[in-house]
C-alpha cells in the first residue's frame, strides 16, 4: 500500500526491531504480510538511516514444532529474537495441518494449535522486547460465558498468554468482546472487517445494486450479531433487520438448544438486495435459512457475509441454495484457512485480509494508535462514492 500524506503514523520510532513469526497455520496469509512490510519499509529511505534493522528482506523468523512419535511436542525458533517487537500468527481453526500418532494421522485441533503457540512463546523466552499474537479467531471464543457449571475457557486462555509475557491481542470479529475483562490491564483489540467486506459486495455486486433505503438492507441473522449489522447499514444509509432464533429449550442436541424458527424483524425486503452478516459460518444452516426466509419473502439478490467461513459440514448445503437460487454471492475473510474446494466455487469472494494485518503490525510497531483501523469510515465513505459515481473500486 503505498502511503500517502496523510498516513504519518510511521514517523515515530519503533518500540523494536520488528519480527514476524507466523505459525504453521498462518504460513500463506504470513508471506503476503512479511512482502507488504518489506515493500512499504523499503520505501521510507529516510527510517534506513535512523533505526539499524529497520529495511529487511525478510521480517519472517523461522520456527517450527515438531513432534515426537507419542504425538508430544517442542517448540523452536531458528534465530535470536533479543529486543526484538515480536507478531506472532497463529490460526487455530486450521484442520489442513497433519501429524502421525500412533501410526494413524491425526488432523490438528485448536487445542494442539494453542499448545503450539505457546511452545513458540516459550521459545522466546522472555527475550523480546515485546510480544504480539495476531489471533484472527479468538480461541474458544464460543465458549466465553459460563451457564451453570460450565469451564470459562476464552478467559482461561487470554489469562495463560497474558501469564507468559503476551502484551497485546489483536482477534477479528470477537464472538464477544466483553471477553476482554478477564484481562483488563493488557491490551486486547478485536477488528472489524466491515471495509472489506463492503468493498468486495460492491466490487462484485450486479449491476442494477442501489444503495439507499429503498434497493438495499442490511440483516443480521441473530440478535447477538446486531451491532455488527447497524455499524454496516449507518456507513451505507441503508435500513437494518434482524432475525431472531426460537429455540427448543427443553433438550439439547450438538451441545446446544435446537432452533425451532427463525423470526424476522425489520421492513419489507420485496424487491431489494440483501447483506446477510455474521461473524462466523459453522454449519452453514442458520445464514442459509436466513436466505431462504428472505427470498420467501420476495427478496432480490442476497449476499452472505462471514468473518470466518468455517464450514464444517462441508459445501453441499451451499451448493444446493446456490442452485435454488437463495443467494447471490457468498463472501469470507483468508483469515482462517480456505479448502481449494471453496476457492473455485462460482459463488465465492475472498476477502484478502494480509494488507490490513501488514497496516495493524506496522503501526503498532512504530507505538502509534490504530483507532482509525478499528473504525474505518473515511475508507467505507471512499468506495462507496467510487461505487456510485461508476468508478473502478
Amino acid at each position: 500500500m503505498a502511503q500517502n500524506s496523510e498516513t504519518t503514523y510511521y514517523e515515530s520510532m519503533p518500540a523494536g526491531r520488528l519480527a514476524i513469526i507466523p505459525l504453521n497455520s498462518c504460513a500463506e496469509i504470513g508471506k503476503k504480510v512479511d512482502d507488504y512490510l518489506v515493500r512499504w519499509r523499503k520505501e521510507r529511505q529516510d527510517k534506513k538511516e535512523e533505526v539499524d534493522g529497520y529495511q529487511r528482506d525478510t521480517f519472517i523468523i523461522p520456527s517450527s514444532t515438531p513432534r515426537f512419535g507419542s504425538g508430544e511436542a517442542k517448540g523452536t525458533v531458528g534465530e535470536s529474537v533479543r529486543g526484538d517487537d515480536i507478531y506472532l500468527l497463529v490460526d487455530v481453526c486450521n484442520y489442513s495441518i497433519t501429524y502421525p500418532l500412533y501410526g494413524y494421522t491425526n488432523h490438528m485441533s485448536p487445542d494442539d494449535h494453542f499448545q503450539d503457540l505457546k511452545r513458540i512463546i516459550a521459545a522466546i523466552g522472555g527475550k523480546a522486547r515485546r510480544i504480539n499474537v495476531i489471533m484472527p479467531f479468538l480461541y474458544e471464543s464460543r465458549q466465553h460465558k459460563r451457564s451453570g457449571r460450565e469451564s470459562l475457557d476464552c478467559a482461561i486462555m487470554l489469562q495463560e498468554l497474558v501469564s507468559m509475557g503476551v502484551e497485546n491481542i489483536i482477534t477479528f470479529d470477537a464472538h464477544d468482546p466483553r471477553v476482554q475483562n478477564a484481562i483488563p490491564l493488557s491490551g486486547f483489540e478485536t477488528i472489524q472487517p466491515a471495509y472489506q467486506f463492503i468493498k468486495n459486495i460492491l466490487r462484485n455486486a450486479e449491476p442494477d445494486m442501489v444503495i439507499d433505503s429503498d434497493h438495499l438492507m442490511v440483516i443480521s441473522p441473530d440478535e447477538g450479531g446486531m451491532s455488527r449489522a447497524i455499524y454496516i447499514a449507518n456507513n451505507l444509509g441503508v435500513d437494518m433487520g434482524m432475525f431472531y432464533k426460537r429455540r427448543d429449550y427443553s433438550h439439547i442436541v450438538n451441545g446446544t438448544n435446537p432452533i425451532v424458527a427463525h423470526e424476522f424483524l425489520g421492513t419489507g425486503v420485496a424487491g431489494k438486495d440483501m447483506i446477510i452478516v455474521d461473524d462466523m459460518i459453522s454449519s452453514g444452516g442458520s445464514i442459509i435459512e436466513c436466505a431462504k426466509l428472505l427470498k420467501e419473502r420476495d427478496a432480490k439478490n442476497i449476499y452472505l457475509c462471514s468473518t470466518f467461513g468455517l464450514f464444517t459440514n462441508g459445501l453441499e448445503k451451499f451448493d444446493k441454495a446456490y442452485e435454488e437460487g437463495w443467494f447471490t454471492k457468498l463472501v469470507t475473510t483468508n483469515l482462517v484457512y480456505q479448502p481449494q474446494e471453496l476457492l473455485e466455487k462460482p459463488y465465492y469472494i475472498s476477502c484478502d485480509m494480509s494488507k490490513y494485518i501488514a497496516l495493524v503490525i506496522d503501526t503498532l510497531n512504530h507505538d502509534a494508535s490504530i483507532s482509525s483501523l478499528l473504525d474505518p469510515v473515511e475508507r467505507i465513505q471512499k468506495v462507496i462514492r467510487k461505487f456510485n459515481n461508476h468508478e473502478k473500486i
